[in-house]
């Protein structure tokens, strides 16, 4: 498969996908619904909407989204919505679930429900935020920016493979992870620089598999060959990283938002690591980043059923 570089090429790829069915948990927002009628537009996926009938449909006449009988599915209390919307996914009548108008914790209890929830064994979840940078030539990958506060040495291993599972959907077949830290070297007093030198050999011993995992890597030899060059750092990975694992969830909520809003990236996002694909966008983000996340859990979601 293609490698996929735009998130217009990840969208086109969606278009091609078979169906793939997203149920959205508290859909009575303007953004997600927007986000639900260009994806329809389009022909990426279709939708089950729980949340309060009387508002989603106040909403999609006022933004010209027309639904089929069976689309929307009464349910006024948001956390009982995201209940519903995940234990549809739970049962096999949706392959997808997404966040609506709801708190990220409220929405991440449901999808851990112990009856009704995605929990996939004791894997761990992981946030996977996907950027495309103006002037950067591919999609770029950044983990864990908003799940997990300060992940130890096995739960970054599984945050790389949860990544992993990402970027094979996306065409990547070997993506380069850059395991970040402050510096590049191996510091006994900066507990990232070793769980990065622990990862590299876990990579190179097939602990990891599917990627090339190397590091510890400063930011700017991760992903500039002149950087990584300059320092003298040999390296498959220096230079040309495809996912970045950040060190704990301070690092990588700036480096998210410096993308947004400095670098003017586009952005999709996912949680990975549960039995199905998990939307967990902010309630701030644009209908684009939202139709951008979507796009990105129908590949998964196909990757997932091959």
């Amino acid at each position: 498969m293609e490698r996929l570089r735009s998130f217009e090429q990840v969208i086109h790829r969606a278009e091609s996908m078979a169906s793939v069915t997203v149920a959205v948990g508290a859909a009575d927002d303007r953004e997600v619904l927007e986000a639900v009628l260009d994806a329809k537009k389009r022909g990426i996926a279709h939708f089950r909407l729980f949340g309060d009938r009387g508002k989603i449909l106040q909403l999609t006449e006022s933004i010209g989204l027309t639904l089929r009988e069976g689309e929307i599915f009464h349910q006024p209390d948001p956390m009982k919505a995201c209940i519903d919307a995940v234990r549809a996914v739970r049962e096999g009548d949706a392959d997808v679930v997404m966040k609506g108008m709801v708190h990220s914790a409220d929405f991440l209890r449901a999808v851990l429900n112990k009856e009704a929830g995605l929990r996939a064994g004791k894997n761990v979840l992981s946030h996977v935020a996907t950027f495309e940078v103006p002037g950067y030539n591919r999609l770029i990958h950044v983990t864990d920016p908003a799940l997990n506060v300060a992940p130890e040495l096995k739960e970054k291993a599984q945050i790389i493979r949860n990544a992993i599972q990402l970027c094979h959907s996306l065409g990547e077949a070997l993506p380069r992870v850059a395991v970040l830290g402050a510096v590049e070297l191996v510091n006994p007093t900066m507990q990232p620089t070793l769980d990065a030198a622990a990862l590299a050999q876990m990579s190179r011993r097939k602990q990891i598999q599917g990627a090339l995992i190397d590091g510890p890597f400063a930011l700017d030899n991760a992903i500039s060959v002149t950087a990584a060059k300059h320092k003298g750092i040999e390296s498959d990975v220096g230079g040309r990283a495809d996912v970045l694992l950040v060190p704990n969830i301070e690092a990588g909520n700036i480096l998210y938002k410096s993308m947004v809003y400095f670098a003017k990236a586009k952005i999709g996002a996912l949680v990975l690591g549960a039995s199905a694909p998990v939307i967990l966008t902010s309630r701030a983000d644009s209908h684009e980043a939202k139709l951008y996340s979507i796009a990105l859990a129908v590949l998964q979601a196909d990757y997932w059923k091959r």
